[in-house]
């Protein structure tokens, strides 16, 4: 009774099996990467007791726009096709009667009741089909639940420290490579893979690339609060770092990444605030205006100081000057030997007169403003501060070997030295 039972298996299952199927995929939404096609059966329609997992010669595979179709064979695959149409697939292991050539199939046909009577009458057999959605995966968010290093170089103020930064935002990516997706990911499932079976994997992996995408962004002398300008390098330095993972393995590449904050500690702040801050003061003229802007401040409290007397407070005020070591004046006259000295180098760029300094190039500059030739300023009429008297004359532009010590009369021209020769 076995024999007879495994033959009348072996010829019905091989019989109902020789209708050529359709295979489709429902739209695939965002959660959905992958999923096992179906095989179309009508109620109106005769294949209905073929086996699910047979794919017989001749067999038809709708594939949509954003898919990619696979077709697998006993484990291995066989068939794929990401263009969007009608794919037949007519190399299939189990015959057709109804697609090729006739008596061929008919051929084979008998060989397949052979081989399926010597199991019982089973198709020991196993075609599957599967869609993967080749879409861009978007909505998948992030936070740093612990800070991540980040460096914080300022070349104009030789500022070079260490911070952390914690940020949250949303990141997508694209199944690019289906074939590692399905060898190293989803595997031969039944029905549907969604996204949220890799998602904690995907995330922790992506906060771990950050800490190096940041030094990488850092050394290109972006800011941290202008991170989020600069999404477009950030895909590329973490499709860098993750490459390893995500594309050569799983077959995964990142499309956008999004911030929608970060943060950094506000002692942090605080610190990189105060130095830029006080890197200011590294200018003399804006370290003598901070210094009068206090003096300032400090005059008006003076004067409505009632209790010790504003006298008292202007002495108090005059101490801490002397022990200071430093005062605006002396400030301004740096600022000034600054901004004189910077038109000096031009000369001989510009025939012979600097940047701002008319006339022969010779004056200096008040702090009002004001150019002057003489030793007193001409507009308020500050004294020219000690140790700038050089000499050059006025008339042809000779300049003694010691400009501090000019002869009596210009051996070019004969004009005699005096305080209209001072520049």
């Amino acid at each position: 009774m076995g024999l007879i039972k495994a033959i009348k298996n072996a010829v019905s299952t091989a019989t109902a099996d020789q209708w050529r199927e359709y295979f489709y995929c429902d739209a695939l939404n965002n959660e959905i990467l992958a999923t096992k096609g179906k095989k179309r059966v009508s109620g109106k329609g005769s294949n209905t007791k073929g086996e699910d997992n047979i794919i017989s010669n001749g067999s038809v595979v709708a594939v949509n726009e954003g898919q990619c179709m696979m077709i697998v064979d006993q484990g291995k695959v066989v068939e794929f096709c990401a263009e969007a149409g009608e794919f037949v697939y007519d190399t299939s292991s189990e015959p057709s009667l109804f697609y090729g050539d006739f008596g061929e199939s008919l051929g084979r046909t008998f060989e397949i009741i052979g081989r399926r009577f010597t199991f019982g009458g089973d198709t020991a057999k196993e075609q599957r089909v599967y869609f993967f959605n080749t879409k861009e995966i978007m909505g998948n968010k992030y936070g740093t639940a612990s800070p991540v290093p980040f460096r914080v170089v300022d070349a104009n103020i030789g500022l070079d420290i260490d911070i952390t930064l914690r940020c949250n935002g949303e990141y997508s990516y694209r199944i690019t490579d289906p074939l590692l997706f399905y060898k190293n990911v989803c595997g031969n499932i039944t029905g549907n893979f969604t996204k949220d079976e890799i998602e904690s994997q995907l995330k922790t992996e992506l906060l771990t690339a950050l800490q190096p995408a940041f030094a990488r962004v850092s050394e290109m002398g972006v800011r941290y609060s202008s991170i989020p300008k600069h999404t477009t390098e950030m895909v590329g330095i973490l499709n860098e770092e993750l490459s390893a993972k995500w594309s050569e393995l799983r077959g995964i590449s990142m499309v956008s990444f999004g911030m929608n904050s970060i943060k950094a500690p506000e002692e942090d702040e605080a610190m990189i605030k105060e130095l830029q801050r006080t890197a200011v003061y590294r200018n003399p003229n804006m370290a003598a205006a901070s210094l009068v802007n206090a003096q300032a401040d400090a005059m008006r409290a003076a004067a409505s100081n009632t209790s010790t007397g504003p006298m008292m407070a202007f002495a108090g005020m005059n101490m801490a000057n002397m022990a200071g070591g430093m005062n605006a004046n002396a400030l301004f006259s740096m600022g000034q030997q600054q901004v004189a000295g910077a038109p000096q180098m031009q000369q001989g760029m510009n025939g012979g007169q600097g940047v701002g300094n008319p006339g022969n190039g010779a004056g200096w500059v008040c702090s009002c403003g004001q150019v002057n030739k003489g030793r007193f300023c001409s507009e308020c009429g500050q004294k020219k501060p000690a140790g700038e008297a050089l000499y050059r004359c006025d008339k042809c532009g000779w300049e003694p070997e010691d400009p501090k010590n000019p002869p009596k009369f210009c051996p070019e021209c004969g004009d005699p030295f005096n305080e209209n020769d001072i520049r």
